[in-house]
């Protein structure tokens, strides 16, 4: 088991330093759009900064590997969400993000939450599952797969109305959320199904081919690449990220220990941590600001004939109209 909390630390700094990484490389460039894939992916591609925060990401999909072989999804969800506090000071120092003040007591309370989830877990009675039927992954994946694309699209209608606020960023991170909770469930299956890689080569490639988990990441590293990508560009990490990770967390803490028949706490006073711990994630999420609040005017001699300048947001917005 604490193989599975090193390598769940260890996957929660390659995330953390490649969602940095992809946001700093982004900064530099034009703007990318989902409706131009493959624009977008040539210009990101040619980014030597941007290709390594790819490669901290593949190495953190890694690592999750191992985690889903030694930790029940609900102890591993508890520990990933753990790593905002690092994507917090990493966005702060390396991208001078601005935090809110109640952007970090939602943040807080998230992590109030990951220690009723943590402090839920018992090594002796939490079994790691073995297996899911496949209908019972389409019916948890399928739907979820297109609630986030749809989200998706609508978050990016809103955002190309006229004299609309500038969004903080919770739309897209719900979409990717959702989106990557599939990809949590899909790693989580594929880890199951190759258990047996080492011994039997053949026949654990056969399993996992022979199962939706491979098709089920295809598609979410397709769209959630290129989503990804856009509403990093447009939005703060600081802000995107957390949403994303407590989503795709909760997604794949309750779906996942439903779908791969991880028994929850027999224990009242665990169950009531695990339940009460994940109600109140949703909740902070719910409540967390839809608009970042508009920039104080900067103070100009007003006898001054020089036009003032146009911020990089009113740019963007002239641009899209």
């Amino acid at each position: 088991m604490w193989w599975g909390v090193a390598a769940a630390l260890l996957a929660n700094v390659l995330y953390s330093a490649g969602f940095v990484l992809q946001k700093r490389a982004l900064g530099s460039m034009p703007a990318v759009s989902v409706r131009e894939p493959v624009r977008l992916l040539l210009r990101v591609l040619g980014s030597p900064l941007w290709t390594a925060g790819a490669l901290a990401l593949a190495a953190g999909f890694g690592a999750q590997l191992v985690v889903y072989r030694t930790l029940p999804i609900a102890a591993a969800q508890g520990i990933f969400v753990s790593g905002l506090v690092l994507l917090l000071v990493l966005s702060a120092r390396l991208l001078g993000e601005r935090i809110p003040g109640r952007e970090r007591l939602a943040v807080g309370a998230i992590l109030i939450a990951l220690v009723m989830v943590v402090l839920s877990l018992s090594p002796d009675t939490d079994t790691v599952g073995a297996g899911a039927p496949v209908p019972v992954i389409l019916l948890v994946c399928v739907p979820s797969l297109a609630a986030g694309v749809w989200w998706y699209a609508a978050a990016e209608r809103r955002a190309r109305r006229q004299h609309r606020k500038p969004a903080t960023g919770v739309e897209y991170g719900v979409a990717l959320g959702l989106l990557y909770g599939v990809s949590s469930l899909a790693v989580k299956g594929v880890s199951v199904e190759s258990a047996g890689l080492l011994d039997r080569p053949a026949a654990a490639l056969f399993a996992v081919l022979g199962s939706p988990y491979p098709y089920l990441l295809l598609f979410t590293g397709a769209f959630g690449l290129v989503m990804s990508q856009a509403a990093l560009q447009r939005c703060r990490v600081s802000l995107i990220v957390p949403v994303c990770t407590t989503v795709t967390s909760v997604f794949t803490a309750v779906l996942g220990t439903f779908a791969f028949g991880e028994a929850l706490p027999g224990d009242p006073v665990r169950l009531a941590l695990r339940v009460t711990g994940t109600l109140l994630a949703v909740l902070v999420l719910l409540a967390m600001p839809k608009h970042d609040p508009p920039e104080p005017p900067e103070s100009r001699d007003p006898t001054d004939p020089t036009p003032p300048k146009t911020s990089a947001k009113e740019f963007t917005a002239h641009e899209r109209r």
